[in-house]
């Protein structure tokens, strides 16, 4: 079911603030830069072997990633799995009794069919399954 660990998700207050570091001390490629209206969210992903970081800020202070930058400041917001199909593995956890975000999948960043588990059900990190979608780089 799940492939690998597809990337992790930080939150930040500034992207600007933010990409150089990523990009220039840590020495990622940087891969893009997405903004996701539904989501509230820009992000900037860089590759790191065959996981990626999602830098994201908030472009929306009632977004998700707004609400938990308020709550938490930045740091690391989610964890990220890929696997074959974002449906099944969201029906397989609520069957297992596993509190769900989003009932079914939705479209992400590059394509990606992407559905989230509440993290009250997943000790405290906000847990997300990904399945590559035809836009996936």
């Amino acid at each position: 079911m799940i492939r690998k660990i597809q990337h992790i998700g930080i939150a930040v207050n500034n992207l600007r603030d933010a990409v150089p570091f990523f990009r220039d001390v840590l020495g990622l490629e940087h891969v893009s830069t997405e903004e996701v209206a539904e989501q509230k969210i820009r992000a900037a992903v860089f590759r790191v072997g065959e996981s990626r970081i999602e830098v994201i800020e908030s472009t929306a202070p009632d977004g998700p990633v707004g609400k938990f930058l308020q709550r938490n400041g930045e740091g690391i917001h989610h964890i990220c799995f890929q696997v074959d199909d974002a449906a099944e593995a969201l029906s397989r956890a609520r069957e297992k009794g596993v509190r769900l975000i989003d009932e079914a999948p939705r479209t992400g960043i590059h394509g990606m069919r992407i559905g989230f588990l509440h993290p009250k059900s997943t000790f405290g990190v906000l847990t997300e399954f990904a399945q590559e979608g035809d836009g996936e780089r």
